[in-house]
């Protein structure tokens, strides 16, 4: 019980405050919903419950959709091909006559293959034929087609070719387009309206012929409300302005207006592609006259009786708000038997809800009973009611982000406060004006999963963070010692308080230390994420300063985990140290490790050399000196192997020599098992800082030392991960997109344009090597080993793969340890630029490969990326 213990915590907190004359103000901070799920232990809804989330995120493609493709063996002919299934934008594509045998299956990427809508070849001359192993299986191919087209549905040229080729369906809607929106207050009258803003789906819309931003109004795609252009005409409905605003122009100033739109809309109409999720409505039971109870539609925070007014047709009804006062404006809403927020009478009652008595009612004590009897109405039977008890998944105390119902454009950290049936009551954090819990349903167009906004670069408001300020004392402060302006946006992160602006050269400050952005990284650190560092920090505390840029080096490594145990080793027993707990994320594991940093001005420097000496980077990759254009090391020149020398060392067990030598008395690491290296295709992340993938339910230490762990792959840690990121890893739809929603958008981006961010190392086997007895000697052969592997690994490229053709794949493939896997490639027509596509999901779900074999593939794989960007990426 979350809000419980927070409240309660805040209590005592305000009272201790009142006792020591603390100031407590509410503070706005940088939100990362990971790192607050982890430390208030909260839990997110499941991503799967957000049904309206999960249609955004299919591919404009169905499975059975029929085109036209080139035939492998002649590429001057061409036969018609069925849609088997989707990845992102790969489809699985088979010739039709193979019936049900998949052996010849094969994968194209629709922004690069040739591919047409059926009709095409006929309307260009082309020539369409079966494929040669298939020719003779039908005598007549042309009856086999037309039994075959009969009823099928062709892909939408629009998504073949064009500026629409391959987008999603969200995508398809742009700014500009004109849709259908049905009237609020009668359900056969449609305008048209201008989409303003898509935002992963949800629009803002402004009707045609109103230029004010007051009236714009924000639906979710999928919304019943929303057709396309010339629906209502084709339905035989009217095509009026809203009612209420009608009065704002004259009928013809209305009608020009809708011309020049629909003029416009001809010119790129939007693809009918848009509304095949759409739900087709069912049928009501209601009668006029029956009541109901019905979330309040003008404030959805409680929960009212309400009565049907008119019945429309088959699909549509009014419902009117009870309100017996004499005065009373009456407050009208269109339904449908799917509408969310209606429920039988009696329902708030069997679920302990509070029932808004109507407005004139004289009884105190509301009872259905009683107001039945009172109105001459009758209840509407439950049969009206559907899935009454639907919840899909959705528990107390789970997060999500809601819209705000009484700003629609706003979107708010929210907490389920309670779950009834199938209502949600949320409450919404960060709000300036406290408001009430709101009610929703659970099949709502208004609710979304953790991270959507953050998916879709959209503002979320946030939890405020309640900041505690002590009592400020009167000082004398000279002049020269006053604080400077506020720094600019830009500048190096300062960590001096107002208190230490005049103590920065004092025993425990030091001064700026810079990132030194183009020195050679080193092994455990991505070379990317370096250079989104701030240049300097400081200056500070030299605790502060140095705990605070060991956190961002631990966030830009490979694996943060290895690169924390590295440090861990960092130590002297001269150095005048405190102990600092640093944290590292990976692969939806926290560990923890405490370690001593110096406190002393003159012992950072030493410090900083030591601790990129323990993580074979350039000494000068951060500290106290700055590297402008060319370093005092000369490591843009040197070969990586420069740095690698203290790979000698066994972390956690030093070498026999040197605990001769040093007479190091530390306590055995204890053994562990080794660890199974696999492949793991990283996710590019985006923020300094956080660089996390999923949240983990608690920390755990970490501890872990192995002989034959020091030359481990860097990158391919195997550690547990929630349901969701293995579910993710075995996916077509590629679940982090709605169970992470932003990265859906962002993992397509960089599938289709792979960077150096996503793939910019190597993979090298493992290998053991047994304790020296000699520092010196297990020096030199480490040092020999180490650059006869790098030389046995690092793969030269004559040729920029993504011109290769499939043969020459294939000869890549058969020059490996994978050629027996060749054949795969030669029959799925597999080019350079998909060999670069290919990760280790697509792997194992596209070729039917076990795990171990596509491992071994995906190294292959990855040798090629780090040589294409190492010879030939810009």
């Amino acid at each position: 019980m979350i809000q419980p213990i927070v409240t309660s915590l805040r209590t005592s907190q305000r009272e201790r405050e009142s006792k020591s004359g603390m100031d407590c103000v509410e503070e706005e901070v940088d939100f990362n919903w990971e790192e607050y799920l982890e430390e208030t232990g909260a839990t997110a809804a499941p991503h799967t419950s957000f049904r309206h989330v999960e249609l955004s995120l299919q591919s404009s493609f169905q499975p059975g959709m029929k085109l036209e493709v080139a035939n492998k063996g002649s590429l001057d002919t061409y036969w018609v091909a069925t849609i088997i299934t989707t990845c992102g934008q790969l489809l699985l594509l088979r010739y039709c006559g193979y019936g049900d045998d998949r052996k010849t299956d094969f994968w194209c990427d629709v922004m690069t293959a040739e591919l047409h809508p059926v009709g095409w070849c006929a309307q260009n001359n082309k020539t369409l034929q079966p494929p040669e192993a298939i020719k003779e299986k039908y005598s007549d191919w042309t009856e086999f087609l037309i039994k075959e087209l009969t009823g099928s549905r062709t892909a939408p040229a629009n998504l073949l070719e064009g500026p629409l080729r391959g987008k999603n369906t969200v995508d398809l809607i742009v700014v500009g387009c004109i849709l259908e929106v049905r009237d609020a207050f009668e359900p056969s009258v449609y305008w048209a309206a201008r989409v303003q803003c898509n935002v992963g789906g949800r629009l803002c819309l402004s009707y045609v012929g109103v230029n004010d931003s007051a009236y714009d109004m924000w639906m979710f795609y999928l919304d019943t409300r929303l057709r396309p252009l010339g629906w209502a005409k084709e339905n035989n409905l009217s095509l009026k302005p809203p009612t209420d605003l009608c009065d704002l122009r004259s009928s013809s100033e209305w009608t020009e207006a809708l011309d020049e739109a629909t003029t416009e809309a001809l010119k790129s109409p939007l693809p009918l592609e848009v509304f095949k999720d759409h739900a087709d409505l069912s049928t009501h039971s209601f009668r006029a006259g029956m009541k109901l109870e019905m979330v309040s539609p003008s404030e959805p925070f409680h929960i009212c009786p309400v009565s049907v007014t008119k019945v429309y047709n088959e699909y549509y009804f009014q419902i009117t708000v009870d309100d017996l006062t004499a005065e009373a404006t009456p407050t009208h809403v269109v339904c449908h038997a799917d509408s969310p927020g209606i429920l039988p009478v009696q329902w708030c009652l069997k679920n302990g809800v509070g029932l808004e008595r109507p407005q004139g009612f004289e009884s105190q004590d509301f009872d259905w009973a009683d107001y039945l009897k009172h109105t001459g109405a009758e209840a509407a039977p439950d049969v009206c009611f559907p899935n009454a008890s639907q919840s899909r998944g959705f528990c107390k105390d789970m997060w999500l982000e809601a819209v705000n119902p009484l700003q629609p454009s706003e979107l708010c950290v929210a907490r389920i406060t309670q779950v009834k049936g199938r209502l949600l009551w949320l409450r919404l954090e960060g709000l300036t004006k406290p408001q009430p819990d709101c009610i929703v349903d659970v099949e709502s167009m208004s609710i979304f999963p953790v991270g959507w906004c953050e998916a879709n670069a959209y503002p979320l408001t946030h939890l405020l963070k309640t900041v505690c300020l002590p009592q400020k004392k009167i000082a004398v402060v000279q002049p020269e010692k006053q604080l400077a302006p506020s720094q600019p946006p830009d500048a190096p992160l300062n960590l001096c308080s107002s208190m230490d602006t005049g103590l920065v050269n004092g025993k425990y400050c030091c001064s700026q230390l810079f990132i030194n952005h183009r020195c050679f990284s080193g092994p455990y650190l991505n070379k990317g994420r370096i250079a989104e560092l701030p240049k300097a920090v400081g200056p500070g505390k030299c605790a502060v300063v140095l705990k605070e840029i060991l956190t961002m080096l631990i966030n830009s490594a490979y694996k943060p985990g290895r690169v924390l145990r590295e440090l861990q080793m960092v130590e002297d027993p001269q150095w005048n140290c405190q102990e600092e707990t640093l944290k590292a994320k990976y692969k939806g594991k926290s560990y923890r490790s405490t370690m001593r940093i110096v406190r002393t001005g003159d012992q950072v420097s030493e410090f900083c050399r030591r601790v990129c000496e323990r993580l074979q980077c350039c000494p000068n990759l951060f500290g106290p000196t700055i590297v402008s254009d060319k370093c005092p090391e000369n490591c843009f020149s040197q070969t990586k192997t420069k740095y690698t020398y203290y790979k000698k060392r066994k972390v956690g067990r030093p070498s026999l020599g040197e605990n001769a030598q040093d007479g190091d008395m530390s306590k055995p690491a204890r053994r562990r098992k080794k660890r199974k290296a696999i492949f793991v295709q990283k996710k590019r992340r985006t923020s300094i800082v956080g660089y996390h993938t999923t949240e983990s339910p608690q920390d755990s230490d970490y501890y872990y030392d192995d002989e034959e762990e020091d030359f481990e792959e860097w990158g391919s840690e195997v550690s547990s991960s929630s349901p969701r990121e293995e579910a993710s890893a075995h996916s077509f739809k590629d679940v982090p997109r709605r169970g992470r929603p932003p990265r859906r958008a962002a993992l397509q981006r960089r599938a289709t344009h792979p960077g150096p961010e996503t793939i910019d190392r190597s993979s090298p086997r493992r290998t053991t090597r047994s304790v020296s007895y000699s520092q010196n000697q297990t020096a030199k052969n480490t040092h020999t080993k180490t650059e006869n592997f790098e030389e046995e690994d690092r793969l030269v490229l004559e040729t920029n793969p993504l011109e290769w053709s499939v043969s020459d794949v294939v000869d890549f493939i058969t020059s490996t340890d994978c050629a027996s896997l060749a054949k795969i490639f030669q029959e799925q027509d597999i080019d350079g630029q998909a060999l670069l596509l290919l990760t280790l999901p697509t792997v194992q779900e596209c070729m039917d490969l076990k795990l171990g074999p596509a491992i071994k593939l995906c190294h292959q794989i990855e040798r090629v990326k780090v040589a294409f960007y190492s010879q030939f990426a810009n």
